[in-house]
C-alpha cells in the first residue's frame, strides 16, 4: 500500500517508521528543510510517560487571574481577531474540571505506558539508533504544601489505574529530593517536596526523529521524503481522499496519514473536520554543561513555574512557557529572557546563560489535552494530531496505532477516549 504521510515532526517520523516496517510504500511529505524542523526540534527532551497530568485541571482556575496580568507568567494569552482562538480558550477551561482531567490522564497513562514498551523494544531492534537516550529519571519540585499534595493524590489517583513496579512514583520531602539531585541542593528551603519517577528517559527529540526517517528510506527504494514541499490541501472524491495538492505537484496514494502538527486544521477545515487544536508557543535554551555538578542529572521539572530541565548528552536543556498567541513562530526576547533568569534561577553555574541556543516552535494542542487519533469520515484518511507538550512522549504509541488501523489490524493500544466524535464532518 502507498501512504503518504503529511507532517515530519516526531509523530509523523513515528508513523512512517511503523508503516514503512510493516512494508508499506512511504512518502512523507513536509514543508521544511528536513524532518523535526518545528515543535520537535528543541522540545524539552523528556520522555514523561507516567507523569501525564494535562494542564486543564481544576487548578488552572485559581491561576487564571495571574497568568492573564502577569508578564513573566509560564502562561500567556494575547487576544487576537481569531475565532478558533476563543473558540479553543473556552473549551480549555470547560475541560478544567477534576472529573475531565482524570478521565484524560487514564487515557494518556494507557497511551504513555505503550510509548514506554514500544521505546524499550526500539532500542533492542535498532541498537544503532543515536539519540542521547538516557533512563535518567524525573523529579518534579513543588515549592507549595497545597501544589504537593494535590501532586500526592494525583499518583495515587494514578497508582490504581496502572500499578506495577515499572511505573512507581514516590512522594518526597525536599531532603529526599535534593539526596536524589544534589544541583537543587540550594533550593532545599524553596521547595516542599516532589514526585520522583524513576522510570521517565531524556533524549533528542530531533535526533530521534532524523534517525526515524533514516530507517524509512532505507528500508525501500520506493520510499521518498519530500522536503521544503508546502502541503497545499486534499483532494476529495465521492467521500474520500484521492490525492493531495502540494507545491511540488499532486500526490496520489492509497492511505493519508494527516500529522502536520499545529497546521492540521487548516488542511482538516476544507473537508468540514473541525480539529480542536490551537499552538501553544513554548521556548527552550540550550547550552554545554560547564559546571558538571551544577547540572541536574534526573530530568527536573518545576511545577509552579511549568518549566522541565533535562540533561542531554552534555547539554542542559530548560524549555516552557504557553503563549496562546496564533501562530507566530518568531523569538519574543522577553519570553526568552524569562526562561533564561528561571533557569538561571534553578541552576545558575550549569551552563554560560550569556551563550545560550535559543528556539521557539508551537506546540499542536487540543483542550483536553489529549491526542486525536485514528479514522475521519472520509475513506483513506487518518489523523495522528494534537499531541500538545507530549509529542515525543507518545509518539511511538500513537505511530504505532494508526499504522496497525491503516494496515487492518486491531491497533496496539486501545484508542478509547482518543478518536475524532463520530469520526465526523
Amino acid at each position: 500500500m502507498r501512504v503518504i504521510v503529511l507532517g515530519a515532526g516526531v509523530v509523523g517520523a513515528a508513523t512512517a517508521y511503523y508503516l514503512a516496517r510493516d512494508g508499506h510504500q512511504i512518502t512523507l511529505v513536509d514543508r521544511n528543510a528536513g524532518p523535526a524542523r518545528e515543535a520537535s526540534f528543541a522540545n524539552g527532551g523528556q520522555l514523561s510517560y507516567s507523569y501525564v497530568a494535562p494542564l486543564a485541571d481544576a487548578g488552572v482556575w485559581a491561576k487564571l487571574a495571574p497568568w492573564l496580568l502577569s508578564s513573566t507568567s509560564p502562561v500567556r494569552f494575547r487576544p487576537q481577531l481569531d475565532p478558533a482562538q476563543w473558540r479553543w480558550c473556552l473549551q480549555f477551561l470547560a475541560a478544567c474540571r477534576s472529573s475531565r482531567s482524570a478521565e484524560t490522564s487514564r487515557h494518556l497513562l494507557r497511551l504513555g505506558h505503550a510509548s514506554r514498551r514500544l521505546m524499550r523494544a526500539l532500542l533492542v531492534q535498532e541498537p544503532a539508533l543515536d539519540f542521547a537516550y538516557a533512563n535518567t529519571g524525573k523529579l518534579v519540585i513543588h515549592r507549595d504544601a497545597a501544589s504537593l499534595a494535590g501532586a500526592r493524590r494525583q499518583v495515587d489517583f494514578q497508582s490504581r489505574l496502572t500499578g506495577g513496579d515499572d511505573f512507581r512514583q514516590q512522594v518526597l520531602d525536599s531532603a529526599a529530593c535534593v539526596a536524589i539531585e544534589p544541583a537543587l541542593a540550594r533550593l532545599r528551603r524553596k521547595i516542599v517536596g516532589g514526585v520522583y519517577t524513576p522510570s521517565e528517559d531524556t533524549a533528542d527529540c530531533h535526533r530521534f526523529s532524523v534517525g526515524l526517517v533514516d530507517r524509512v528510506r532505507a528500508a525501500s527504494a520506493e520510499n521518498h521524503c519530500l522536503f521544503d514541499t508546502e502541503i497545499v490541501g486534499l483532494q476529495v472524491a465521492r467521500g474520500e481522499i484521492v490525492g493531495v495538492h502540494t507545491s511540488q505537484g499532486p500526490l496520489q496514494g492509497d492511505a493519508y496519514v494527516l500529522a502536520s502538527g499545529s497546521d492540521s486544521p487548516r488542511l482538516a477545515r476544507p473537508l468540514g473536520v473541525r480539529l480542536p487544536i490551537y499552538p501553544l508557543k513554548g521556548y527552550s535554551l540550550t547550552a554545554p554543561i560547564t559546571d558538571p555538578g551544577a547540572a541536574p542529572t534526573l530530568s527536573v521539572t518545576d511545577f509552579q513555574r511549568k518549566l522541565v530541565f533535562a540533561r542531554i548528552g552534555g547539554q542542559l536543556r530548560a524549555a516552557g512557557i504557553a503563549d496562546i498567541v496564533a501562530h507566530d513562530r518568531a523569538i519574543d526576547q522577553r519570553r526568552m529572557a524569562t526562561l533564561v533568569a528561571e533557569a538561571r534561577a534553578l541552576f545558575p553555574r550549569a551552563v554560560d546563560y550569556r551563550h545560550v541556543e535559543a528556539w521557539a516552535g508551537l506546540r499542536p494542542a487540543t483542550p483536553s489535552g489529549r491526542p486525536i487519533l485514528g479514522a475521519t469520515a472520509y475513506r483513506r484518511l487518518w489523523l495522528n494530531v494534537g499531541h500538545g507538550a507530549l509529542g515525543f512522549t507518545l509518539a511511538l504509541a500513537s505511530g504505532r496505532a494508526v499504522a496497525d488501523l491503516i494496515g487492518g489490524q486491531a491497533p496496539f493500544v486501545s484508542l478509547e477516549g482518543l478518536t475524532l466524535p463520530d469520526a465526523g464532518k
